[in-house]
């Protein structure tokens, strides 16, 4: 094995879960992945090769609270 193998077999790839609320009509579909730590990356489901949006995992789960129990002015 290089040393270059050993490096790429240390780098955790997302593990993309759907949102529970995009539908299954090809809607609006958020994709996000918990398993990288403190960083939570989100990104539209029908373009997986776009844009991907960064939080920390605290502001993450602020937003997602404040959208599950409509305090949208947190």
């Amino acid at each position: 094995m290089t040393h270059e193998q050993r490096a790429f077999d240390t780098i955790t790839l997302p593990h993309w879960i759907k949102s529970s609320y995009s539908g299954t009509s090809n809607g609006d579909c958020v994709e996000f992945a918990r398993n990288l730590g403190s960083v939570v990356p989100v990104r539209d489901s029908k373009n997986t090769t776009g844009p991907v949006l960064t939080f920390h995992d605290t502001h993450w789960t602020d937003f997602v609270t404040a959208l599950t129990t409509d305090d949208l002015t947190a």
